[in-house]
């Protein structure tokens, strides 16, 4: 990836699967949700691209993307600020062609120009509602050995029960394959299918050339979807080649799903799966180390800084600046930026945003399968 031939242009969309959510995307898109204490959904894709040398990265927002803005600012902390490539913030009518979009097709057919311009010849895609530390250079490889028309990335896995039971996904698409000899055969579009599947991980390697073909097709044709009205009909004619990955990988497709995937963090085995291959990278937000009050009881916590802590924790999630009075219970909670557990509190099973605040004595109890959400900025 280091020669100029080899070169890799990225491309993120930050708000694909944000209807699966609604709950976390009401101030927010997807790509800016808070994840594992510190960090924001879009650190992972962003951070694999830049730790493989992709040094041109797009991010195409369709809405809401005022904390993602926050967020990226100029991309200092992934190493883009750059006098030739670097992060691009792509935002509806920011140029004549730039519009809201429903699916890739619309996303892409909005950077065309843009696209045109660059000289990278290879480009690499990818969603944000999956957590994962990816070595797009090893994808490229096979991309090329392989001599492939367009590569996706997949996972062998069981489909998640929050996906087929959730009634966005008929806006939010998902896609397994059949495979044979390396080659993706068929696609199918929302599959119900039981046992282990061939899942797509919406990641994409294509040249840019090509991309830029099948997008001028596709859009003049009113197409939108990139998988399913651009890749599934193509299939004889393509050469569409899967590529198996099997790292740690965590899909965040209801409230349930991003409740589990953060307390999976909370096994040494998980967070060392995640995190061991290359650093991921994040808005730095300069605090205090998080301080442990003389009778704090803490078991098994992943705390970001900032923290002040003098009750009880336990299997929870603390994110920046959280404060938990004394006499206070938590167990088995996800606590954003800023939450203030007050005095005498009991609460368990509960997901709460940023700056919310737990009143003096209260109790407040979720369950594991169906764990309580408390929007930012509420005091309950």
């Amino acid at each position: 990836m280091v020669k100029s031939n080899t070169s890799v242009l990225g491309i993120l969309f930050p708000n694909s699967y944000d209807s699966l959510v609604p709950e976390l995307v009401n101030v927010r898109l997807m790509a800016s949700i808070p994840f594992a204490s510190r960090y924001r959904l879009i650190d992972f894709p962003l951070s694999s691209m830049t730790n493989c040398n992709i040094n041109n990265i797009s991010v195409v927002v369709n809405n809401n993307y005022h904390s993602l803005m926050d967020h990226l600012a100029s991309g200092r902390e992934w190493d883009l600020v750059r006098k030739n490539g670097g992060l691009n913030i792509f935002p509806p009518y920011a140029e004549k062609a730039s519009k809201p979009y429903t699916g890739r097709v619309g996303a892409l057919a909005s950077l065309l120009e843009f696209l045109i311009d660059q000289k990278e010849k290879y480009v690499a895609m990818t969603d944000t509602n999956t957590v994962m530390n990816f070595d797009f250079k090893a994808m490229l490889k096979s991309h090329m050995e392989s001599g492939a028309d367009v590569t996706v990335a997949y996972n062998q896995q069981e489909l998640p029960t929050g996906l087929l039971n959730s009634p966005a996904t008929e806006q939010s698409y998902y896609y397994t394959f059949d495979i044979e000899n390396g080659r993706i055969v068929k696609i199918y579009v929302n599959s119900k299918a039981s046992g282990v599947q061939n899942f797509s991980m919406n990641t994409f390697i294509v040249e840019r050339e090509l991309l830029i073909d099948l997008i001028n097709t596709a859009f003049v044709r009113g197409q939108e979807y990139f998988e399913r009205d651009v890749l599934l009909p193509q299939l004889n004619k393509l050469n569409v080649q899967a590529y198996k990955y099997d790292g740690y990988i965590a899909r965040i497709c209801d409230m349930k799903s991003y409740f589990d995937e953060n307390m999976r963090l909370l096994d040494d085995y998980n967070l060392d799966a995640l995190f061991a291959r290359s650093p991921i990278y994040t808005k730095i937000r300069d605090d205090n180390p998080t301080r442990y009050i003389a009778g704090a009881k803490i078991q098994n916590v992943m705390a970001a800084d900032g923290c002040i802590i003098e009750g009880d924790v336990e299997n929870s999630i603390l994110f920046r600046g959280v404060k938990v009075a004394k006499g206070a219970k938590v167990k088995n909670c996800i606590l954003m930026q800023d939450t203030v557990v007050e005095a005498g509190c009991n609460i368990e099973y509960l997901i709460t945003d940023k700056n919310v605040i737990i009143s003096a004595g209260k109790e407040m109890k979720g369950t594991d399968t169906f764990p309580v959400y408390i929007g930012k900025l509420q005091t309950v």
